[in-house]
């Protein structure tokens, strides 16, 4: 799939991989997600994609953004947008989809691959013009959830399909780490470092 000669770029939606972690019922570790990768060739970049809200003076989401653009990847953020359906029910949207769409077609001709970490179906027209370009596409999603979290539309234009499952056991925190901290917090009060801990 990946060869060591090729320069690679990783593109992380951060909401659509948070959701595929979360209903196989594992942690990613962003450390160790890196050091993977670095081991299947050059990377180049590595984009984590987030929307953030701007209302909350704390959101459990910061540290890791912070911890993540300190250690090797480049963190695009923007505000969410909160809005009031027909129903009168509040929403709030954060969709990244252009900005990460952007940076890929700006990247592609600077790498051989491109590993998308989404399986929304919306980049399936994304992922064809990168290949027209040349490049070859890894997508990184799921099977192993009702239903799949990757569309089936955007399974079949990547050159690659990754389930993430088969990297857990390289990309997955320790269950027991969680476990570990859960106890620590349950003994003392909470504090950022805790919060921070959770979330990288």
């Amino acid at each position: 799939m990946l060869e060591s000669r090729e320069k690679i770029a990783l593109f992380i939606d951060g909401a659509n991989l948070y959701a595929t972690a979360k209903s196989l019922a594992f942690d990613i570790d962003y450390k160790k997600l890196l050091a993977e990768f670095q081991s299947r060739g050059y990377l180049l970049r590595a984009y984590y994609y987030t929307a953030l809200s701007e209302d909350q003076e704390y959101s459990s989401i910061r540290p890791l953004i912070d911890w993540l653009d300190y250690n090797g990847y480049s963190v695009v953020t923007k505000p969410t947008k909160e809005f009031f359906d027909s129903t009168g029910r509040r929403k709030i949207k954060g969709n990244m989809d252009i900005e990460l769409a952007i940076d890929v077609m700006e990247l592609a001709d600077h790498v051989d691959h491109i590993v998308l970490f989404s399986g929304d179906g919306d980049f399936r027209s994304l992922v064809e013009a990168v290949q027209r370009k040349g490049r070859k596409v890894s997508v990184v999603s799921t099977l192993a959830t009702q239903p799949p979290m990757i569309a089936d539309e955007l399974r079949r234009q990547a050159d690659h399909f990754i389930d993430i499952v088969t990297l857990q056991s390289k990309v997955g925190r320790d269950p027991s780490e969680r476990a570990h901290r859960a106890a620590e917090r349950q003994q003392a009060p909470a504090s950022f470092e805790d919060e921070f801990d959770e979330e990288v």
